[in-house]
């Protein structure tokens, strides 16, 4: 459904200029497609006294040989092996440290240190009432990082490091202590941050880096060294590494969150940070934010332990967490997402896609199917990923699914044929629900009162009317009406499509062909609008000229509506060669000026600002005018078009976007007084598409994410509206690294029509959103040869 917010005026002018300077840095080279293979996706799985730990509440993990992993709680320890978690029979009170040496695991509990071998236990030594934050072995030494200083295990033998205890001077509390493999240790402590080189004299560090940026830290939380031997630290001033010399890492440097509580080396150069808000993984060239319930039992990490393939597990005090790292290609990552819509998302015998509920967070085993504004729409995208994977892979199931797609929105426009009220040919409907179900014109907002309230509220142009849901002629199905631009958007993008990469036979393109040219006809015979059985158009189906250039309730409207209509007959006409849709489009250009409209197809403040649902339709758009167009002119003025709206969603990498962008301006020149110019996207694209379609997480549950308060964020500016209705967009960023949004793993939205830019999102686990978003630009970008 179409809703408020449009934004950013810029003036003709200063768009041309802009689009000179940019189009002068756009690469000319021919694309060479991104071969991804096999990449490691992160996966979350998460256990709780409920998977056989002793207590939720868990302070400590550990690695063991084979794989075995130790987590002790506030009520014993437990041992992780052959994918089950036992507890072990020796050990039932509070652990607070665990470290492990070859075979030897080391564990402190209720005042001792012992060693554990299979079933026994053996006691080392008494820790008295120390209370211990950290331990690392050895060898046959161990050291415990305590409130009250450094304490050195020799067998059975407790010293406290009287040098090193002198120099923390009355802040004693030592955090985390860590062992090189050269026999070094260091000490991440209240007072600052030591080293002790090869069993030597203990210093003071105090880091320094060629920036000019010198540090005594304080209050230092982690402590560790890599693979690599290379010392690392983390503090409230930042992180750091000393590899000869020293490396400092702020906000500025992309270092996400600095309130650490520990931290660990993982595989290949790889550090993990424990935070009181998520963890965070540096690999030498990115920064990783994991927060919220998609990656982590809770947010305060309390320990991190990781694999050598890079499995992280966390201990926090809902369980214990981890993140696999697990081999998988594009191909199966879409082939979970298309057992989970089928599984768990469509809806109804003809499969109708948008989100579904959970009766409890996270659990699938219970699903609550409802209706939306857009199931059309988003059916519509659906479908047409599978087009393309079709035409890509030739795969049957392919073929099948998009076959399915096209009949729900065939349905949709047959639904209302003969029903309870008149529908004049070619009404779309948004949905249909089964009359098995409670009466949805019963539902708030959907009674006369409830409608009449709606437009009180928040919009004069609201229409009232009932039913809202009429009745389909054989009674079994009410249908959704007031069909909003948005589904025909969705439904002008699949056919299309279907037709030209699907429907295999005469008879198959003929039933498309009369779909298409139904609902056309529709639009033609209403002055291009698309109208309802009380026998004015819809609320948001408008495409009248009369409107868009004469009505000033619709100037905002006017580029993207312009685009829309164009888009619609273009499509009609490459499908039925019918000329009369040629001469409509000739008529709006002429006459109405419909392409000069769609020059500037959104109003906007740039990035982040207006409706995102306007660029999922306008990529829609353009995508089939330019594709279909007879016109050579048209194609290029679109494509222009295009250009000055992809280089405001450049920086979303966001790879349907992008892929339809390439698609539709390759080989494509345009000239205007400044000289010729290649209209290709930028370089740096097709990796940023690629990173997304890997990063999505496998988990599409609405686990809330929170990055406010990162520093590795700079914020958008307000105002991000135009309309004086709308209050200024605030919290919404970007990485100071690079300009770019965030990445796909540290947010979460259902289709893409979310505000990238945003920062923090809802959610509780009780909704499971489709996998479209990904499957419609994977799909897509094999179709383009854009990724192998």
């Amino acid at each position: 459904m179409r809703r408020k917010g449009h934004s950013f005026f810029l003036t003709s002018g200063l768009v041309t200029v802009i689009s000179v300077f940019l189009l002068t840095s756009v690469s000319v080279a021919k694309v060479k497609p991104i071969k991804v293979g096999t990449y490691k996706q992160e996966v979350c799985t998460i256990y709780t006294s409920n998977d056989g730990l002793p207590a939720d509440s868990v302070n400590v993990v550990a690695l063991g040989p084979g794989g075995t992993v130790y987590a002790g709680t506030d009520k014993g320890l437990a041992v992780f092996e052959n994918s089950a978690w036992t507890r072990h029979p020796r050990i039932s009170d509070s652990v607070s440290a665990l470290a492990v040496d070859g075979d030897t695991v080391f564990v402190v509990h209720g005042g001792s240190l012992e060693v554990i071998a299979g079933q026994n236990v053996r006691k080392l030594a008494t820790l008295s009432k120390a209370n211990v934050n950290d331990l690392a072995a050895k060898g046959q030494n161990a050291w415990a990082a305590t409130d009250s200083g450094l304490l050195t295990i020799n067998g059975a033998r407790v010293t406290p490091d009287k040098a090193l205890n002198a120099l923390l001077g009355d802040a004693k509390a030592v955090f985390q202590v860590a062992v090189s493999r050269g026999g070094s240790i260091a000490v991440a402590a209240d007072s600052g941050l030591f080293l002790s080189e090869k069993g030597g004299k203990w210093e003071t560090l105090f880091p320094f880096d060629d920036k000019g940026r010198s540090w005594a830290p304080r209050g230092v939380r982690g402590v560790a060294f890599d693979d690599r031997d290379r010392l690392w630290f983390a503090s409230p001033q930042g992180a750091g590494m000393l590899d000869g010399q020293w490396t400092l890492f702020t906000g500025r440097d992309g270092l996400p969150y600095n309130d650490f509580t520990m931290m660990c080396s993982g595989e290949k150069g790889v550090v993990w940070f424990g935070t009181q808000i998520g963890a965070i993984r540096y690999d030498g060239d990115e920064w990783a934010y994991r927060q919220g319930r998609c990656w982590l039992p809770d947010d305060v990490v309390r320990d991190i332990a990781v694999t050598d393939n890079g499995d992280a597990w966390f201990a926090t005090s809902n369980g214990v967490g981890v993140i696999e790292r697990r081999p998988m290609t594009l191909a199966e990552k879409a082939e979970f997402y298309e057992q989970e819509i089928e599984k768990y998302i469509a809806r109804t015998e003809y499969g109708y896609l948008s989100e579904v509920g959970l009766k409890n967070p996270g659990d699938k085993s219970e699903i609550l199917y409802s209706d939306s504004d857009n199931d059309g729409l988003w059916t519509s995208m659906y479908g047409a990923g599978e087009c393309f994977a079709y035409a890509a892979t030739k795969d049957p199931k392919a073929k099948a699914r998009a076959k399915k797609a096209f009949e729900a929105l065939r349905f949709l426009s047959i639904a209302p044929v003969g029903g309870e009220v008149k529908q004049q040919p070619g009404y779309v409907a948004r949905t249909v629900l089964p009359t098995t179900e409670p009466d949805p014109n019963k539902r708030e907002g959907h009674t006369l009162e409830g409608q009449r309230r709606n437009r009180e509220r928040s919009d004069a142009l609201w229409k009232v009317y009932t039913p809202r849901w009429p009745l389909t002629a054989d009674k079994k199905y009410w249908y959704k009406t007031d069909t909003s631009s948005d589904e025909l958007d969705g439904h002008y993008f699949f056919y299309p499509a279907y037709y030209d990469l699907v429907a295999d036979t005469k008879e198959e393109k003929e039933r498309v062909c009369e779909v298409v040219r139904t609902i056309t006809d529709h639009l033609l015979r209403n002055d291009f609008n698309l109208v309802d059985h009380d026998g004015t158009p819809t609320r948001w189906a408008i495409y009248s000229p009369k409107s868009l250039n004469h009505d000033h309730m619709w100037w905002s409207e006017r580029g993207l509506k312009s685009l829309s209509i164009l888009s619609y007959l273009t499509v009609a006409e490459h499908m039925t060669g019918d000329p009369k849709y040629t001469k409509a489009i000739a008529m709006l250009r002429e006459q109405h000026a419909f392409d000069t409209n769609a020059m500037v197809t959104k109003i906007q403040h740039g990035a982040g600002s207006g409706n995102q649902s306007d660029d999922e339709m306008a990529v829609m758009g353009y995508y089939n005018l330019i594709k279909y167009t007879k016109d050579e002119e048209l194609r290029k003025e679109m494509v222009y078009s295009f250009f000055n709206y992809w280089v405001l969603d450049a920086r979303e990498m966001n790879p349907f976007f992008n892929f339809a962008y390439a698609a539709s301006s390759e080989g494509i020149q345009y000239t205007n007084p400044w000289g010729t110019f290649e209209l290709k996207p930028w370089d740096g694209w097709l990796e940023d598409s690629v990173k997304t379609l890997t990063g999505f997480p496998l988990d599409r549950l609405n686990w809330a994410h929170h990055n406010s308060h990162r520093l590795d964020i700079e914020l958008l500016r307000p105002p991000a509206s135009s309309e004086p209705y709308e209050a200024p967009r605030r919290n919404l960023g970007y990485r100071v690294t690079n300009g770019k949004v965030l990445p796909i793993q540290e947010r979460h939205f259902n289709h893409w029509n979310t505000n990238p830019w945003a920062l923090d999102y809802g959610g509780n686990g009780r909704q499971l959103a489709s996998g479209t978003v990904f499957l419609l630009p994977y799909y897509m970008g094999l179709y383009h040869g854009y990724i192998e």
